[in-house]
């Protein structure tokens, strides 16, 4: 059985295992169109993190090819395709974290936050959908120059949305803030 599979199949299990603990992924809808221009989130983050002008379809809606810079794995990409919009705290791991407590216009407004643009970022398939649900305790991204950022992005998300961080994402967090001079904890 091939990599792919077997994070489909543990990807299916932890879907399973959360259902049955109580999160529920449509409690936070889908991307949608804040500002009614034909653009959805989706759009918009790929359109706002393309290097250069992004070239859109004939109305005007759909990113057909840009940019991108996956700051998860440090490759680069053109075809839209080939990128997921990252939550860059998860939904699920939200949901752990207090959300479960937000009404559903509150968990809307964070799984299409547009104003904080440290919320969602453009990356590849692979990366977004090793990381899953997963907290710095059990992911980090590939490409290791990142790490120190990742955990600064992620603290300032998990601050701005009054989340907690569990005693194991702490400690992986603190772990790897002892390696990140720059950054003040």
């Amino acid at each position: 059985m091939g990599v792919e599979k077997i994070i489909m199949k543990i990807s299916m299990i932890l879907a399973i295992i959360l259902l049955l603990m109580g999160f529920t992924r449509a409690d936070y809808g889908s991307w949608i169109d804040f500002d009614k221009d034909c653009q959805d989130t989706r759009q918009e983050v790929l359109i706002r993190q393309s290097k250069i002008t992004p070239i859109l379809d004939k109305k005007g809606c759909k990113v057909i090819s840009g940019y991108w810079d996956d700051l998860y794995s440090g490759e680069s990409f053109t075809n839209p395709k080939d990128l997921d919009i990252d939550h860059f705290v998860p939904l699920a791991e939200v949901d752990r974290s207090g959300g479960d407590k937000w009404n559903k216009e509150k968990k809307q407004a964070y799984a299409n936050d547009l104003k904080n643009k440290e919320t969602l970022i453009a990356v590849s398939l692979k990366q977004n959908r090793s990381k899953g649900d997963k907290d710095p305790a059990d992911w980090l991204p590939a490409n290791k120059e990142y790490h120190c950022e990742y955990i600064k992005r992620w603290l300032i998300i998990k601050q701005e949305w009054g989340l907690s961080i569990d005693d194991r994402e702490r400690i992986a967090i603190d772990n790897i803030l002892e390696k990140c001079p720059a950054l003040v904890r």
